[in-house]
C-alpha cells in the first residue's frame, strides 16, 4: 500500500485506549434512518393488496387490466433505479442526513397523487414518485447506519434496514386486508412523515463530517452517538472528498468491491423474491386460496420473523455463512444491503452505492415486469426452478469472492481489498 492508503486504512475516529464504545443514542439514530426502509417496504407491498382492489374499481378510468396491473407493480422499480442514481449524487453532496430528509418528499407526494388519482396515469405517476423515494432511501439508510455504528453492532443495525423493509411490506399487507386502496395510500404517508420529524433531531455521520473538514463536529457527534465522556483520539487521515474518477477502477480497493456489490445485488433480485412480494395476493388467488389476503399476511409475518433472526445472529455467525446457507430473509435479503454499505472506501461510496442500487432496482424491474410472461413460457414450476438455479450460482459466488466483514472497522475492510 502507498502511504496515503495506509493512512486511509486507519480508523477515522478511535476511542481512547482502544476500548469499544457503548452508547444507546446510536440505536435511536439507526431507528430514525430505518424509517426510510420502512417507508419503501410499505411502497413495495402496497401493490399486492391494491391491484386486486383496482381490478374491481367502479370507475373504468381507474380499473386495471393485466397490462396496467403489471406496470403498476413494476414501475416503482424504475423510479427506484433513478432514485439510486440521484441518491448516489445526493449522499456525497448533501450529506447522509439531509438526503434522508429529502427522500420523504417524493414518498408523501407519490402517495398523495395516488390518493387523489382519477385515472390510471395518475396511479402510475404516484407509483413512480414513491419508487424514486425508495431508491434514495434504500441507498442512504444503509450508508448512514454503517457510518454511525461501531463494529460490534454494525451487523445488527445494518440488518435492521431489511427488517424495517419487510415490516413495511407486512404493514401494507395487514392494512390492505381492511383498507381500500385510497385509504391505504393515505396510510403510506405516515412513516416518511415520522422519519422527517425524527431524523431532523439526529446528527450527520462523523465520517461525512470529516470529509467536510468539520473535525470538532465529528468528535461531538461521536460522543453523542457512542456515549463517550472523554475526548477522541484522531489519527491523520487522507482527504477523501476528491470524488470518483474512472482511473480509480484500476485499484483493487475499488474494483473488487464494485464487482462484489453489483453481483450481490443482481443475485438478490434473480432469486425472484420481489415477484413474489409484489404479486403475492394475485399468486395466491390463482392458486385457489380461499383467503389470498390472509395468505399474503402469513408470508409477510414469516419474512419479518426470519429477518429479525438474521439481525440477532449477524454479528455472531458472520455474513458469508448466512449468505451461503440460509434462505432469503436470513441471508440474501439483509446482507447485500449491509455489505454494500461496508465494502466501499469513503471517497467512492456515493458513486459505488449508486451503481449497486441502480443494478438492484433495474433487475427488480426486469424480474417483476416479466415474471408473468416467464411463467407463461416456462410454466410456473419452470420459472421457480430457474430462480433456484440462480440461487445456487449465488452461493458459489459467495464462497469464491465475498470476504467476511464481521467485527472489522470500515477502514480495515478497505485495507483488505487493497491487499
Amino acid at each position: 500500500m502507498t502511504p496515503g492508503d495506509q493512512e486511509e486504512a486507519q480508523p477515522l475516529l478511535r476511542p481512547p485506549g482502544g476500548s469499544a464504545p457503548r452508547g444507546r443514542r446510536v440505536f435511536l439514530a439507526a431507528f430514525a434512518a430505518a424509517l426510510g426502509p420502512l417507508s419503501f417496504g410499505f411502497a413495495l407491498g402496497y401493490s399486492s393488496p391494491a391491484i386486486p382492489s383496482l381490478r374491481r374499481a367502479a370507475s373504468p378510468a381507474l380499473r386495471l387490466d393485466d397490462a396496467a396491473a403489471s406496470w403498476f407493480g413494476a414501475i416503482v422499480t424504475l423510479g427506484a433505479a433513478a432514485g439510486g442514481v440521484l441518491g448516489g449524487w445526493l449522499v456525497d453532496r448533501a450529506g447522509r442526513k439531509l438526503s434522508l430528509l429529502l427522500c420523504s418528499v417524493p414518498f408523501v407526494a407519490g402517495f398523495t397523487v395516488i390518493t387523489a388519482a382519477q385515472n390510471v396515469w395518475m396511479l402510475l405517476g404516484g407509483r413512480l414518485l414513491t419508487g424514486l423515494a425508495c431508491g434514495i432511501a434504500s441507498l442512504v439508510a444503509p450508508v448512514y447506519i454503517s457510518e454511525i455504528a461501531y463494529p460490534e453492532v454494525r451487523g445488527l443495525l445494518g440488518s435492521c434496514v431489511q427488517l424495517m423493509a419487510v415490516i413495511g411490506i407486512l404493514l401494507a399487507y395487514l392494512a390492505g386486508w381492511v383498507l381500500k386502496w385510497r385509504w391505504l395510500a393515505v396510510l403510506g404517508c405516515v412513516p416518511p412523515s415520522f422519519m422527517l420529524l425524527l431524523m431532523s433531531c439526529m446528527p450527520e455521520t462523523p465520517r461525512y463530517l470529516l470529509t467536510q473538514h468539520k473535525r470538532q463536529e465529528a468528535v461531538a457527534t461521536m460522543q453523542f452517538l457512542w456515549g463517550s465522556e472523554q475526548g477522541w483520539e484522531e489519527p491523520p487521515v487522507r482527504a477523501e472528498h476528491q470524488g470518483f474518477h474512472l482511473a480509480q477502477l484500476r485499484r483493487p480497493g475499488v474494483y473488487k468491491p464494485f464487482i462484489i456489490g453489483i453481483s450481490l445485488m443482481a443475485f438478490q433480485q434473480l432469486s425472484g423474491i420481489n415477484a413474489v412480494m409484489f404479486y403475492a395476493e394475485t399468486i395466491f388467488e390463482e392458486a385457489k386460496f380461499k383467503d389470498s389476503g390472509l395468505a399474503s399476511v402469513i408470508v409477510g409475518i414469516i419474512q419479518v420473523l426470519f429477518t429479525a433472526v438474521a439481525a440477532l445472529v449477524m454479528d455472531r455467525a458472520g455474513r458469508r455463512l448466512l449468505l451461503a446457507s440460509s434462505g432469503f430473509a436470513v441471508g440474501w435479503g439483509p446482507i447485500p444491503w449491509l455489505l454494500m454499505s461496508e465494502i466501499f472506501p469513503l471517497h467512492v461510496k456515493g458513486v459505488a452505492t449508486g451503481v449497486c442500487v441502480l443494478t438492484n432496482w433495474f433487475m427488480a424491474f426486469l424480474v417483476t415486469k416479466e415474471f408473468s410472461s416467464l411463467m407463461e413460457v416456462l410454466r410456473p414450476y419452470g420459472a421457480f426452478w430457474l430462480a433456484a438455479a440462480f440461487c445456487i450460482c449465488s452461493v458459489l459466488f459467495t464462497l469464491a469472492c465475498v470476504p467476511e466483514t464481521k467485527g472489522k472497522t470500515l477502514e480495515q475492510i478497505t485495507a483488505h481489498f487493497e491487499g
